[in-house]
């Protein structure tokens, strides 16, 4: 008998054993429907409403944040996030950072590659939580002065476009691309080099043209699709 917290007997309510098995079966899908491409981003999002309590966050530093999420069901994960920042200053490793910046370009490194080194040491970008881009690498380099041998060309992506590519491809100002990637109604894949790739398939094309067209206020292509 199950009693409540005052002692009387509440009525248990069973499951049926078809529907518990079907309940338990959809939940060793779920990750592998949250890594599907064809996924879209606000069905993600009705996801985790479903599984999601409530979450709570508290800011411990300029840069970090304790994060509490309660699951449905009274389980709970705690974790701590890297919050992004406006300033390299904020990061309290910039200095470290800006040092290997200089030592590494001095040694001939490319701004990509540095960019991948000082990630594997555990440094980041201002508004990346988990990575330094390459752009940030550049801004560093110059400001110090170091010089490095700027390569020509990237090499080719198989099944994907760069921006040049996209613009020529839809007959749109390059501009207008970059403008989007900025103000985020545009995503895609952006290596730690800097350069953007756009999947070359026709429902990513067709829905950047919906976006040109104000008909989509959104495009996510970091999942390979739409």
């Amino acid at each position: 008998m199950v009693r409540s917290s005052d002692g009387a007997p509440v009525q248990s309510i069973g499951v049926d054993a078809r529907l518990r098995a079907k309940v338990v079966a959809l939940g060793e899908r779920l990750p592998a429907l949250w890594a599907d491409p064809t996924t879209r981003r606000e069905h993600r999002k009705a996801l985790l409403r479903c599984l999601i309590e409530k979450v709570v966050m508290r800011r411990t530093a300029r840069d970090q944040a304790e994060v509490r999420i309660v699951w449905r069901g009274g389980a709970t994960t705690e974790l701590t996030v890297k919050m992004p920042v406006n300033a390299l200053s904020a990061l309290p490793r910039h200095a470290e950072m800006e040092q290997r910046v200089c030592e590494l370009a001095a040694a001939g490194h490319y701004d990509d590659e540095i960019a991948r080194m000082l990630t594997a040491e555990g440094h980041r970008s201002p508004w990346r939580g988990t990575e330094v881009l390459a752009s940030t690498v550049r801004g560093i380099r110059i400001r110090h002065g170091v010089k490095v041998r700027q390569r020509t060309r990237w090499p080719a992506v198989s099944g994907c476009l760069t921006v040049t590519q996209l613009a020529r491809r839809l007959q749109l100002p390059q501009k207008w691309i970059y403008t989007q990637l900025r103000r985020g109604a545009l995503r895609t894949v952006a290596e730690p080099s800097g350069r953007y790739l756009f999947p070359d398939t026709e429902p990513a094309m067709q829905a950047i043209r919906e976006l040109r067209e104000h008909r989509m206020q959104r495009v996510d292509l970091t999942g390979g699709s739409v």
